[in-house]
Formats: structure tokens, sequence, C-alpha cells
């Protein structure tokens, strides 16, 4: 049965990516309450009601389940129990079963090497006994494609973002400290690959199984962060159908209902290998609010509320460039150096502290080709960096 506008939907968090949310859901004729435990996060600012409470508050769960007709989420660290209650109230999604292998690097290395899906070399690594024998200290690694996991980077198994909780280890030696500085938390220890490129698919599937991909992005990161997106990627036809066949295979085996982002690494040889999933909207597919027909923060109110999805096709060629705290730093940046180019478009996000490493919005380039979009994004980012 379908959601019809004029309805209350339910964001958990209160984050940017809630925030392109509730402006999708509002313009489709919908209402929002958030839940988060933040006040004035950029999503609750401008949602037609903020519940302040923790994301497992028993009381503000129960309000919000019976509130609205529908709840989703904006980020995969929202806990799934919360999920799992919202289920017994209203439509929920993604479910919590989806969200809990996502949220967890070694649950979810294990679905993806368990169902063929093809990862980087890795171990987990859950404790280190005093020993300097790799052999010892590490636990069967799951593929013999390479002769040693050195280097490596070790990446705690939850609640890591960004960049945030990974730390590159150049030799058994250092593996030691190097997991000691993650307090002791489990962690997945992953080869580092000499790569040809990175990619990601933006994969929305409704609950009657209706899947439709958005482009396939090209994605360049700086510290850990994406930096900029460039759609479609600048790779071959067959590797962009096969990343596109995966992704869908991935949401399918997960049953995920709701929009999903695959990141894959390209290797040399052509070989794709599957970096993570992220049970959401992405990053990598913002540049969906300007350039296709649907953006994937509409695909999600769709899916929600049991619409048919609407077209992912392209207007043409576009490049993303995330905007950081960094740029905050010598005052409030230029912004007429954005939009003074009549296909450049600014979304800020609202939030109030610019700290450096910190996403305060994108800007998103488009053009007739990839190459117009790339040298215009990469003279303004020149023109704001001074």
């Amino acid at each position: 049965m379908s959601i019809m506008p004029g309805a209350m939907l339910g964001l958990l968090g209160g984050g940017q990516l809630g925030r392109m949310f509730t402006m999708a859901a509002q313009s489709m004729g919908y209402r929002v309450t958030v839940l988060d435990p933040a006040d004035n996060g950029p999503s609750s600012s401008i949602a037609d009601r903020h519940l302040r409470a923790d994301y497992l508050d028993s009381d503000a769960l129960h309000e919000l389940g019976c509130a609205c007709a529908g709840v989703t989420t904006e980020f995969e660290n929202v806990p799934a129990e919360s999920l799992r209650i919202l289920a017994e109230h209203c439509v929920v999604s993604p479910a919590a079963s989806s969200v809990t292998i996502a949220q967890d690097r070694i649950l979810e290395k294990k679905f993806l090497a368990t169902n063929g899906f093809e990862v980087a070399p890795y171990a987990v690594i859950q404790d280190l006994p005093n020993s300097n024998n790799l052999d010892e200290v590490l636990p069967q690694v799951h593929s013999a494609l390479f002769p040693g996991l050195f280097p490596a980077i070790l990446k705690v198994s939850r609640f890591g973002y960004d960049g945030k909780g990974q730390v590159r280890v150049g030799n058994a030696a250092e593996l030691g400290s190097a997991f000691a500085g993650m307090n002791g938390e489990a962690c997945v220890l992953e080869q580092l690959l000499p790569l040809e490129s990175e990619v990601s698919v933006i994969v929305a599937r409704g609950f009657d199984g209706e899947v439709v991909t958005f482009p396939v992005s090209e994605n360049q990161h700086r510290h850990g962060i994406l930096d900029v997106s460039i759609i479609p990627a600048r790779v071959s036809p067959v590797i962009i159908e096969r990343a596109r066949d995966i992704a869908i295979q991935i949401a399918e085996k997960l049953d995920h209902c709701g929009v999903l982002c695959v990141e894959f690494f390209v290797l040399a040889d052509g070989r794709l290998l599957v970096n993570e999933i992220a049970p959401r909207p992405h990053n990598s597919g913002h540049y969906t609010l300007d350039a296709c027909i649907t953006s994937q923060f509409e695909q999600q109110v769709r899916i929600l509320c049991g619409m048919p999805l609407g077209s992912a096709a392209m207007h043409g060629a576009a490049v993303m460039v995330n905007l950081l705290g960094d740029l905050w730093q010598r005052g409030e940046p230029r912004w007429e150096q954005v939009l003074r180019h009549p296909a450049a478009k600014l979304h800020l996000y609202g939030k109030f502290a610019a700290r450096p490493g910190r996403k305060m919005g994108h800007y998103t380039v488009l053009a007739e080709t990839v190459e117009a979009a790339l040298q215009l994004a990469l003279e303004i980012k020149q023109s704001l960096q001074g």
C-alpha cells in the first residue's frame, strides 16, 4: 500500500543527507519528523518536527513510529535495534538486517566474501598476542592472490567514516601499535593495492524488487575524504556494466529496500573489488540533485512510500566537489567564485561550525562533456582556495 503525499515521514539522523531527503520529501508534499539527539542539525533545522532524543530512547521511538507512516535513516551507524523497534509500528526502509551488515566491516567483508563478491585480501584482527611472527598474529587470510598483506590499512570495524578509524601499517612490526591505537576495538586489516581508480554505484531498489542504478561515479579522495566525483566515470564500458551488475546483485542478496551505495576499487588489470557498502544515499551521489531526472533522495522518498522509481538518466556530464571546513579558516569563502558560472550549482548544508575536514557543502558543475565539467570544477576549486 502506497504512502500518499501529506503523510508524515520519519528520519533517523540530523545530518546533511537527511537535509536533502527532507527537502525532497517536502517538495513532493510529505511532512518530515527528524529524530536526532543533537540540536540545530542540517535536517532537523528544516524538518516539520524535531524529536530531540537518543536513537534508542524507547518513548521517542514509540512516538516516532506511531506518528509516521514510514521511517528511513540518513546514516548507517544508527542502532539497528531502533529500526527493528520502529518496524513494529510503521514501514521502515532500509531494514535492520541490511544496516547491521553495512555498519560492521567484519560482517560486511564476510557477507561479501561468502556471497562470491571479490574484495581485497584481508584479515580480521580482534586480539594480538605478543609475537613478532606474522603467521601467529594473523588469522586466515581470505585471498591468496598476493604474497602478504603488507603494506596494509587497519580499519576499525565499527563507527569509522571519512578516513577516521583508519591507519596505514607498513609491516608486521607496526601492527601492534596501530591496533593499540584503536583502543582494542575489533578491526579489519586490508591489503593496500595499486589502484587504477575508485568508482561507486548508487542503487535504488523498491519493496517490489524494482531496481534502478544511477550512472557510475569516479571518485577521488584526499586524506580519506571524498574530494571530487566525476560522472560518468572515465572507465571502460565493460567495467561500468560489471559495476552496475555487481551492485544490483549485492542489493538483492541483502534484500535491501532503499538506496544503497557500493564502492569499488578498480585495479590495473581491470578487476573490480568491492570496497564497502553504504545502506543510504551517498556523498558520491550528490551530483544526482542537479544532473539527473530523479535524485537519489527523491528515490529514497519514492521507495519508502511504495511509489514507482523515477528515471536516473543524466542531463549531461557532471563533476561534484566537496566543500570542507578548511575553506572557512580565513573567513567566509567567496561564493561568487562558484555562482558566477551559470552551469555551477552550490549546495551549503547549514552547519554553524566549520571545522577542518568537516563536510560543509558541495558544488556541482554541469557540462556537455566530462572534460569540460572537470576543467571548470577544478578552476572553481582553485579560486576558492585562493
